[in-house]
């Protein structure tokens, strides 16, 4: 399995590649980002994605917006098959993604971690077995430095919970302040927290009359996310053209991470 890591000098990337060492019959094809990251030495790096990119490789972006539509239009142009986790993208940088679906396989993910792909599954089950007057809300933990609010697996969750219960986005509450009076029953409560050096940490609570339920999963560092990515990397080597999930990954058969 030859993979092409786009934003490869960023945390993701990083932690992929460390994933991805000394694995049997998988090779770090090339290392895409931008000139200013490149470090010193290191193997080789390059701007462009499309010069490095072959039929048959596994494209694992983690950059920018810029750098996933690049992404997609090269996977679509070689047959590469392409596994994205920028989160923060504009509804044009989506609709890049979902053409090159008509092409190669592409696994879009806001949290490649498993344990997440597992939540998102509880969730459901949970959500479908409750009676539907229990109160939903979401409360995520990100480190200082990380740019979109809330995450994308917040996002992805609430998603979740408006369609079980049919929902508009309108529904979505983003924090709480002043007088705000009784909460209203088809409202979805979404929480960011933001500092230190927090990976990743989801909650979601459930709060019926005299009881709660509380669905959470704390990612302690980025290798849960890598082996996700590899994860999916091997489930697309061998997977039509066309839009897939983790949940995917988790329904096929052999090995989740190698």
């Amino acid at each position: 399995m030859r993979l092409v890591l786009v934003g490869a000098a960023g945390r993701m990337g990083r932690a992929v590649e460390a994933a991805a060492a000394g694995l049997p019959g998988v090779e770090i094809g090339a290392r895409v980002d931008r000139r200013a990251n490149f470090p010193e030495g290191g193997g080789v790096w390059n701007e462009d994605v499309a010069s490095v990119t072959r039929p048959g490789d596994v494209v694992v972006e983690f950059s920018s917006a810029a750098g996933a539509r690049a992404a997609a239009a090269a996977c679509a142009e070689k047959g590469a098959a392409l596994v994205s986790g920028s989160t923060g993208l504009a509804p044009e940088d989506e609709a890049a993604l979902r053409a090159a679906t008509a092409r190669v396989a592409v696994l879009r993910a806001s949290n490649f971690s498993l344990g997440i792909a597992a939540l998102r599954l509880a969730l459901r089950a949970a959500l479908g077995a409750l009676p539907e007057d229990w109160d939903v809300e979401i409360v995520e933990r990100h480190h200082r430095g990380k740019r979109d609010c809330p995450s994308g697996t917040a996002l992805t969750l609430a998603a979740d919970v408006r369609a079980l219960r049919g929902w508009p986005e309108s529904a979505l509450r983003h924090g709480r302040q002043g007088q705000a009076g009784p909460r209203p029953a088809a409202e979805l409560g979404l929480h960011a927290v933001r500092g230190g050096t927090w990976v990743g940490d989801h909650q979601v609570l459930l709060a019926g009359a005299g009881e709660w339920l509380e669905l959470r999963h704390v990612a302690q560092d980025r290798t849960a996310f890598a082996q996700g990515a590899l994860a999916a990397a091997r489930f697309l080597m061998t997977a039509a053209p066309g839009t897939y999930t983790l949940e995917d990954v988790l329904r096929a058969p052999g090995p989740r991470a190698r």
